[in-house]
């Protein structure tokens, strides 16, 4: 099994507060990212990650976000095997605190 480093909702929100690029992913679905989702993520339902892949540079570091850290875990874990830098956010949406919007 792999092991990918996790961040905390926390973390990022200072991140994003200090004005730090993040790459943010958000897996859910559609019906979950239209209640609201962090600004700065990117919508990728898991379903659809295996045929994203040409969205994503194997260089650069994603923070993967779902409602509760298990989702994003298993995305976290494929993306790994395949060579791409992750993060998961631990808790998900359930633990985030920040400023959220609705899907554009």
């Amino acid at each position: 099994m792999s092991v990918y480093p996790t961040i905390t909702p926390e973390e990022v929100k200072d991140k994003l507060a200090k004005g730090e690029a993040l790459h943010l992913i958000d897996v859910r679905e559609d019906d979950e990212v239209a209640e609201g989702m962090i600004a700065e993520a990117k919508h990728i339902p898991m379903g659809e990650i295996p045929e994203s892949l040409d969205q994503l540079d194997k260089s650069t570091e994603y923070i993967m976000v779902c409602r509760s850290g298990g989702r994003s875990g298993r995305v976290c874990e494929f993306l790994q095997e395949h060579g791409y830098k992750v993060v998961n956010m631990e808790g998900g949406m359930l633990n985030w605190t920040g400023e959220t919007m609705p899907k554009k």
